[in-house]
């Protein structure tokens, strides 16, 4: 009941708008115009101090963030299909005379995940439960 009486509303004020948008555009064109002009010059400042002091210095870390983002993926997705195409326990590697081939283990890359870090605790201390 509320969401039709509410939408009623809404229609009813966009159809006082456009009624007065159409009377006026006949009635006086140029101060419509001029209004209109006025508007949006003033929309643009606002828009534009608002750009410049809080999102221009968001916008580049956001971006350096998404960058970083992309070239991990990447990175991780370049190794898992070039891993598929070989043998992922040994590469064969060949060395400078055509006869010889020399077969090394893979060595697994160590890397820390950036995101995660210890929380040192008292893990070592046992709670005393009866005074619970």
């Amino acid at each position: 009941m509320n969401r039709s009486i509410g939408s009623i509303v809404v229609y009813g004020l966009i159809g006082l708008a456009v009624f007065g948008l159409v009377t006026s555009l006949f009635t006086d064109t140029i101060g419509l115009l001029k209004s209109l002009f006025i508007t949006l010059l003033i929309g643009a400042a606002i828009f534009g101090l608002v750009y410049f002091f809080f999102l221009r210095r968001r916008t580049p870390n956001e971006l350096r963030k998404y960058r970083k983002a992309v070239k991990q993926s990447k990175q991780k997705y370049k190794n898992q299909q070039s891993n598929n195409g070989t043998n992922s326990s040994t590469v064969i590697r060949h060395t400078t005379s055509a006869k010889k081939a020399v077969t090394r283990p893979l060595k697994p890359t160590k890397r820390d995940a950036s995101h995660l870090r210890v929380i040192e605790g008292n893990k070592h201390k046992k709670k005393n439960r009866a005074s619970l």
